[in-house]
């Protein structure tokens, strides 16, 4: 092959595609909504609050009304005197936004009262029942709002019939909240703070990212054999230059444009999720935002977590991101993608030769997207379990390994994997490269036939 013809067609490859409006367009739309999908969370959970209701609360069982705080979902109104049942009816055309009516106190035995002498004193469990009556549904944050306050004061009348001086305090002080605060270890001894949700995050952020350039770049080079094949150009083009070189200048120009618009994206969104940040102010985009709703006890809710963001959590979160090896990633990332995308560009220009438009192009793809689905779907599982043997081996075959072994980086790779899967992949790439070109040469001035994988077969092993 000649190498100056292949850098003429790369060069012609590369300037066809940067010079097209959807290649400006995607390279600038991207980083935009990239950087709104980042700061869209925070942005609507602090502008979308919801208005202060007025609830009027009927208490039959006495003790829930007392401990209702207002806060700014909501401010309550004793309307016991008036009763549920004319409320109900007036409640479209009153003051009142809600009705909440709390049943008399319900009492039942605790197991084994009285009927052994483990019975606790004044083993009784209270309860009650809350209905709220609206004309339209009330907000899931007043709601749970309004059960953290009635479970509170339930949680009181509890502690008060068992008639046991400083009962509450007791209870307070045997309650602990434990989190564990995970270290790893180096060969020196050292420990660095490591936040496994961190790790599953960056994870599987560069399984996708990778899978989907992948897909999106090597789905380019077919298209454009196609487009080229369908048009007659390529007829031209053969007429001066080998078909293997055009292939290789075809894939390697995608390529460098791939790269070009990857680097271009990562800088501007850089910049703007900078700007966002210097205009709106880090308080505008604080956690302090998610926070769980005035009034509600986090410690209640055991299935919702806390919310506030404490001082030593973002100093574990920065501890974490700061600790991970970012030059072996991005190095590691851009040889995976790389190879991965030239391995699969190879095999998709094959196919775009031998048919004449993308519709045909369904049945031979199966067997090149196949490999690409199961490697996004273990990068899915590499994140839990990075260290399972289906997890390492989807890391070392050649055609899940680019999407696999980025997903399991983050936890931490011996070097000697990691080169070993650079080096399956390199070969195989060679391989596959070689096989393609043979199809590319010949498929590439077929026309008039839907080709079948009999015809690749057939092309494959022309000399």
């Amino acid at each position: 092959m000649n190498l100056h013809i292949i850098r003429v067609i790369i060069g012609r490859e590369y300037l066809n595609k940067v010079r097209k409006k959807s290649f400006l367009v995607i390279t600038f739309l991207v980083p935009v909504l990239f950087a709104a999908v980042t700061l869209l969370p925070a942005l609507i959970m602090r502008f979308a609050k919801e208005e202060r209701k007025t609830v009027a609360v009927v208490d039959r069982s006495g003790v829930v009304m007392p401990c209702l705080q207002d806060n700014e979902l909501a401010a309550y109104s004793d309307a016991s005197v008036t009763g549920a049942d004319s409320l109900k009816f007036s409640l479209v055309s009153s003051d009142s936004d809600v009705l909440l009516v709390i049943t008399p106190i319900e009492t039942s035995s605790l197991p084994g009262d009285g009927a052994s002498s483990d019975a606790l004193p004044g083993a009784a469990l209270f309860d009650v029942k809350a209905e709220t009556y609206s004309p339209k549904p009330i907000g899931a944050d007043l709601q749970a709002s309004m059960e953290a306050q009635i479970r509170q004061a339930v949680r009181q009348q509890r502690i008060a019939s068992y008639d046991i001086d400083h009962l509450d305090a007791i209870i307070g002080s045997v309650q602990s909240d434990v989190t564990i605060k995970a270290y790893t270890i180096d060969a020196d001894g050292k420990e660095r703070v490591s936040e496994s949700t961190v790790y599953m995050l960056v994870s599987m952020l560069l399984g996708m990212l990778v899978y989907l350039f992948i897909t999106l770049f090597s789905g380019g080079v077919m298209s454009s054999v196609i487009e080229e094949k369908a048009s007659r150009v390529v007829e031209v083009l053969v007429s001066s230059v080998k078909a293997t070189e055009l292939m290789f200048g075809k894939i390697i120009g995608v390529a460098l444009v791939a790269l070009t618009q990857f680097f271009l994206w990562m800088v501007l969104t850089a910049v703007l999720l900078t700007a966002s940040v210097g205009i709106l102010g880090k308080d505008a985009l604080s956690a302090g935002d998610l926070a769980a709703p005035a009034g509600m006890d986090v410690r209640s809710l055991p299935s919702m977590p806390a919310s506030d963001v404490l001082p030593s959590e973002v100093t574990d979160l920065i501890a974490t991101l700061s600790s991970m090896p970012w030059g072996e990633i991005i190095l590691c990332f851009l040889l995976f993608f790389l190879f991965g995308y030239l391995l699969y560009a190879s095999l998709f220009a094959a196919i775009g030769s031998a048919v004449e438009n993308e519709a045909d192009t369904q049945q031979l793809q199966i067997p090149v997207t196949i490999p690409l689905l199961l490697g996004f779907f273990i990068a899915i599982a590499a994140y839990k379990v990075p260290d399972s043997p289906l997890v390492f081996w989807g890391s070392m075959i050649p055609f899940t390994s680019p999407i696999v072994m980025l997903a399991r980086l983050p936890f931490g790779v011996p070097l000697w994997e990691i080169l070993l899967s650079i080096g399956l992949l390199v070969l195989t790439f060679l391989l596959c490269a070689w096989m393609s070109a043979r199809i590319y040469k010949v498929g590439i001035l077929m026309f008039g036939r839907k080709s079948s994988f009999r015809d690749l077969w057939k092309w494959l092993r022309m000399r």
